[in-house]
């Protein structure tokens, strides 16, 4: 019987890091992803209860997402000098007070009390966001897309857990309708932390020397401004919509389980085709991929243009899900290939502040403009906004097939 080559034993001896921590990452996202259904399926429901003025329903949202902006940096900072496990589990920390602070809101009834605990659980939210570039790190070039593919299937267990947990337990404080369901993401973050604390280093992942480009020499190449584009307006329309879709329903006098159960299946349908997203992208195209889920956000609105019935509801919510799937799946693929490893946490961080500054301001002037125009109107807005990107994807790929030509 042969001794396996020590280069062979090397090379399996690095890939196991990897291996251990996609498998971690994706239970940590199973966990962490499920904080974001129930603030937004919940956090506009419970700020009609609670504000004095009913164009501040969404606030609570809203702060959420702004503060998700505001840590991304930080995070990022953060990660680089305690190391990402260190980083996460802080974040996981900071939910389970927040989690906490948002029950006590609506148990003593107050507005302010609750829009701090949602605000609080940003933190955790750009944490869990990074995971997909955490999975990154001991892979080659190719294989990106798949390992971004696979810790996002990890939402697909959230898209669950999320909802169910709020129709579970929303009830379970009689005197406090909700104030079970941030209980609920108070444990989940709970459980995640054995999950972080098991992460380790992969050899990739160790700081690189040297600075790199600067930040502003990187942000005027076209592809990252492309991909952040991309980026942004997928993930920003979706959380646009998604803030809304709730209140719609409700509004247009369907049930609260029927709002939860549209939102269950909209994050189902973010991450279910994260099973093949990865070999759609590396068969087709980084452009091809993002510029087909910009496509069916359009055919989304389209729908949601049609009717106010459940189907109308459901459907629109499902569709915004597989577009964003692929359009955010793809942008962050495009990314990845801009920044050199000495560079990747400054243009991550960066990134995701863009982006996620973008979906806060999405999410402030969703509740405004549902209150004021209607849910037929926020979703008209999507198609010229999608229509430049689309544009600009098409330049790209144009621009890039001229330079291979030359």
């Amino acid at each position: 019987m042969t001794k396996p080559s020590s280069a062979s034993d090397s090379a399996v001896q690095a890939r196991l890091p990897h291996a251990r921590n996609l498998g971690l990452l994706v239970g940590a996202q199973t966990l962490g992803g499920a904080s974001a259904p129930i603030i937004i399926s919940l956090g506009g429901i419970v700020g009609q209860q609670l504000a004095s003025d009913p164009e501040l329903a969404t606030l609570p949202v809203s702060l959420y997402n702004l503060g998700l902006a505001l840590s991304t940096i930080p995070a990022a900072m953060l990660m680089r000098l305690i190391g990402r496990s260190r980083a996460y589990m802080l974040g996981a920390v900071l939910a389970i007070l927040s989690g906490l602070i948002a029950a006590y809101g609506i148990v003593i009834g107050s507005f302010l009390t609750f829009c701090v605990g949602t605000a609080m659980a940003g933190f955790y939210g750009a944490c869990v966001q990074s995971y997909r570039f955490a999975a990154t790190e001991a892979v080659e070039a190719p294989r990106r897309p798949k390992a971004i593919s696979m810790v996002m299937i990890g939402g697909l267990a959230a898209a669950v857990i999320g909802p169910q947990v709020v129709i579970w337990t929303r009830d379970a404080w009689q005197a406090a309708p909700f104030a079970g369901s941030f209980l609920g993401q108070a444990g989940l973050a709970l459980l995640a932390l054995p999950l972080l604390m098991l992460l380790r280093p992969t050899p990739m992942a160790r700081e690189v020397s040297g600075k790199g480009r600067s930040l502003l020499e990187i942000a005027t190449t076209p592809r990252f401004i492309v991909a952040v584009v991309a980026g942004i307006v997928s993930y920003g329309l979706m959380a646009f919509i998604m803030t809304a879709a709730p209140m719609a329903m409700v509004g247009h006098d369907h049930s609260i389980s029927d709002a939860a159960l549209g939102i269950q299946w909209h994050v189902l349908a973010m991450f279910a085709p994260s099973f093949f997203t990865g070999m759609l992208i590396t068969k087709f195209g980084k452009i091809q991929i993002t510029a087909l889920g910009l496509l069916i956000m359009a055919a989304s609105g389209w729908l949601a243009l049609q009717g106010v019935g459940l189907t109308e509801f459901w459907g629109s919510l499902v569709l915004l899900g597989v577009g964003w799937n692929f359009g955010f799946i793809g942008s962050t693929s495009m990314l990845t290939e801009v920044y050199r490893p000495e560079e990747r946490m400054k243009v991550q961080a960066l990134n995701d502040f863009l982006v996620f500054g973008t979906v806060a301001a999405a999410s402030f002037s969703s509740g405004h403009l549902l209150h004021s125009s209607g849910w037929f109107s926020i979703n008209s807005l999507m198609m010229p906004i999608i229509a430049v990107v689309l544009v600009m994807l098409g330049w790209l790929g144009w621009k890039e097939r001229g330079a291979q030509a030359a």
